[in-house]
């Protein structure tokens, strides 16, 4: 039997500690092998353009050229090679991952730290953190690349039963295909969970609204502390939408994006025709999250009812199935990121998997539905 060829990484960090450091946490995965080094953003220019890796990753603070503008070079002649960025939990290094992450980069790891009395901790994040996101992110590029070999088969839309996800007709979907939402119900508030590859789509949304919605958004991104305000503040620069990190009881309006805080669960309490609070916790992570997008969507799904729209765009593992499953329970309405357009179709494509998904759509069409769903209704008086 021909062995499965292995996933190529190139390691990028100006550290011969660190490099040391992740190509023995490689090493000791059978699925990885390390395709070469890089000490510089220059020098990893050539080296992807010469290896061709399956993945990189990629150190911030560098000399010659940092991590952020090698990414910027490296995504102007290589758009899908996945990019996993280093980070440190300073308030520099979390500003510089957001760039990157709003910039073309795939996903982060906080650096661990290289003291020798750290070894041990270094190789737990290691392995419990960054070789996961590698294996996860090769598979999904893999995909995409045995897919755009040869045509999909013909497959007719489906929307709002289960799937499996290995189904040829997942990735055939058109959203031409796709039928409109049976019933138009208003929309009172929308509620949007995303987690891997979610700041350069949040980005990439928010930036595609030509004004700002009729009802407050409420978000998680699965982030730590530090890193969602400054996503905030960068998702409000790049678009016409003010987002802002939720602050325990603030009530919210209308027209405002509320992101939860890294490391917080974001809960609503109120009453959906009077005002709504934002609370904050910090109770036990929910599918090993914190903030967690099942404990938004199911406090959502009791303030707003059928009025509420609920967004799962790109992330791995299931979190918002059971937030999904209330706000279904509650006649809200579901609508999901399409596989083709997903960095990784794990959030996603579980709701679709379940039969949750109202509609499933690409991220560039996306701000369009929402405007079109949240738009003021028009009365009409008959006339005497």
């Amino acid at each position: 039997m021909q062995e499965a060829q292995k996933i190529r990484v190139l390691v990028v960090d100006d550290s011969s500690v660190m490099r040391r450091i992740i190509a023995t946490a490689l090493r000791k995965n059978a699925a990885l092998e390390v395709a070469g080094y890089a000490t510089n953003g220059l020098q990893a220019i050539d080296r992807v353009r010469e290896l061709k890796p399956d993945v990189v990753t990629l150190d911030i603070e560098m000399p010659e050229l940092d991590g952020l503008s090698a990414l910027r070079e490296i995504r102007k002649h290589n758009a899908t090679v996945p990019i996993i960025m280093f980070s440190t939990l300073t308030h520099r290094g979390a500003q510089a991952t957001v760039m990157a992450l709003t910039a073309g980069a795939t996903d982060y790891v906080c650096k661990p730290g290289s003291g020798s009395g750290s070894m041990d901790q270094a190789f737990l994040v290691l392995e419990s953190e960054l070789i996961p996101k590698i294996i996860g992110l090769a598979a999904r590029a893999l995909r995409r690349k045995t897919a755009s070999i040869g045509p999909l088969p013909a497959a007719a839309p489906v929307v709002g039963r289960a799937l499996s996800m290995r189904s040829p007709a997942v990735s055939a979907w058109a959203p031409s295909q796709l039928p409109p939402l049976g019933v138009q119900r208003p929309v009172g508030a929308i509620v949007v969970g995303v987690s891997t590859g979610g700041p350069m789509a949040l980005k990439q949304l928010f930036g595609a609204l030509s004004a700002p919605l009729h009802v407050p958004i409420f978000i998680v991104q699965h982030m730590p502390a530090t890193f969602t305000s400054l996503l905030a503040a960068r998702l409000t620069a790049v678009g016409l939408v003010t987002v802002k990190e939720a602050d325990h009881g603030e009530m919210a309006l209308p027209g405002v994006a509320y992101m939860a805080p890294g490391g917080q669960h974001l809960a609503l309490t109120g009453n959906a025709s009077t005002r709504v609070l934002m609370t904050l916790s910090a109770d036990a992570p929910r599918n090993s999250c914190r903030p967690s997008v099942d404990v938004l969507f199911e406090s959502a799904a009791h303030i707003y009812g059928d009025a509420l729209l609920a967004l799962i765009l790109t992330g791995m593992g299931s979190d918002g199935l059971h937030g999904c499953q209330a706000v279904k329970a509650r006649s809200g309405q579901v609508i999901v990121q399409d596989e083709e357009s997903s960095v990784v179709w794990g959030m996603p494509g579980t709701v679709v998997q379940h039969g949750l998904a109202d509609r499933v759509l690409p991220l560039d069409k996306i701000a369009e539905e929402l405007t079109f769903r949240t738009r003021p209704r028009r009365t009409t008086t008959a006339l005497l």
